[in-house]
C-alpha cells in the first residue's frame, strides 16, 4: 500500500482544517469552563472532608484534571463522525470506492491532520491554565515515564478514532446518527474520567504520567489497552464491511 496518497490526503486535510483554527481555539477556550466548575466542586468536597479521597488530595486532583483536559484535547476526534456520516449519506464515498484507497486509512489521515491543527491552536489556553496551577504540578523524573505515557496516549487516540469511525458507520442503516452519538458520548463523558478518576482509555496515559501505574501494573495496563485497541480496530473494519455490503445491496 503506497503511503504517498495518504500523505496527500493528510496535507489536504491540514489545509482545510486550518481554515477553522479560530473555531477550534474558541471551542478549547470555552471547554475550560467545566474544568473551572469541577475545580471549585472538588475544593468544596475536600474542604468538607478535611482530607484526601481514594489516594488523591486536592493538589493531585487538580493535576489529574489538568492532564485529563490535555489528553482529551490531544486524542478526541472533532466532528469526524459527522463528516464520515455525510460522506455516506450524500454518496460521496462512491468516488472513493473506485480508487485504490482504504477508506479507513483515508479518514485516519484526515483525523491526524485535524488533531495536529487542533493541538496547535488549543495548547496556548491550556498552557495558561497549567501555568496558573503550576504549584500543583510535579513532572516525572524518569524519561521512560514520558515514553510509556506517550505510547498509551497514542493508543488512546487510535481507540477514540476507531470508536468514532464505528459509530459513523451506522449512517449506512439510519439517516440520522446524532441520537446514537449523543447517547454513547454521554456515557463516555460520565465514565471517561472527566468527572472523577476511573480506569478508561483517557485515564491510562494520565495515570502513567502521575506515576500511579508502575512495574507489573503498568505492563498489565498497556496490555489491556492494546487488547482494546485491537478490538476497536476489528469493530471498525467489521462495521465498514457490513455497512458497505448493505449500501451496495440497496444500490447506494
Amino acid at each position: 500500500m503506497k503511503i504517498d496518497k495518504y500523505v496527500t490526503v493528510f496535507n489536504l486535510g491540514l489545509q482545510n482544517t486550518f481554515v477553522y483554527r479560530w473555531n477550534y481555539f474558541l471551542r478549547a477556550l470555552f471547554a475550560l469552563i467545566p474544568l473551572a466548575g469541577t475545580v471549585f466542586l472538588w475544593r468544596a468536597i475536600f474542604k468538607e472532608r478535611g482530607g484526601g479521597l481514594h489516594g488523591y488530595d486536592y493538589g493531585s486532583m487538580i493535576y489529574y484534571y489538568l492532564l485529563t483536559i490535555l489528553v482529551s484535547n490531544l486524542v478526541t476526534p472533532t466532528e469526524d463522525e459527522w463528516q464520515i456520516a455525510a460522506d455516506i449519506r450524500e454518496g460521496q464515498i462512491n468516488s472513493l470506492l473506485t480508487k485504490p484507497m482504504s477508506y479507513l486509512a483515508y479518514r485516519f489521515s484526515i483525523f491526524m491532520s485535524g488533531r495536529l491543527v487542533y493541538t496547535f491552536v488549543t495548547l496556548p489556553p491550556i498552557a495558561l491554565i497549567f501555568i496558573y496551577f503550576r504549584h500543583y504540578i510535579a513532572l516525572p523524573d524518569q524519561a521512560m515515564t514520558y515514553l510509556y505515557a506517550s505510547i498509551s496516549m497514542l493508543m488512546a487516540a487510535l481507540m477514540q478514532f476507531f470508536i468514532t469511525y464505528s459509530l459513523a458507520m451506522m449512517a449506512f442503516w439510519i439517516l440520522e446518527i446524532s441520537t446514537i452519538v449523543f447517547i454513547v458520548y454521554s456515557f463516555e463523558y460520565f465514565l471517561g474520567g472527566q468527572m472523577f478518576p476511573i480506569d478508561n482509555e483517557l485515564f491510562c496515559p494520565v495515570a502513567i504520567f502521575l506515576g500511579r501505574l508502575q512495574g507489573a501494573a503498568l505492563a498489565q495496563a498497556l496490555a489491556i489497552q492494546t487488547g482494546w485497541l485491537l478490538l476497536t480496530w476489528a469493530a471498525a473494519r467489521a462495521m465498514w464491511k457490513r455497512g458497505l455490503g448493505h449500501y451496495q445491496a440497496v444500490g447506494g
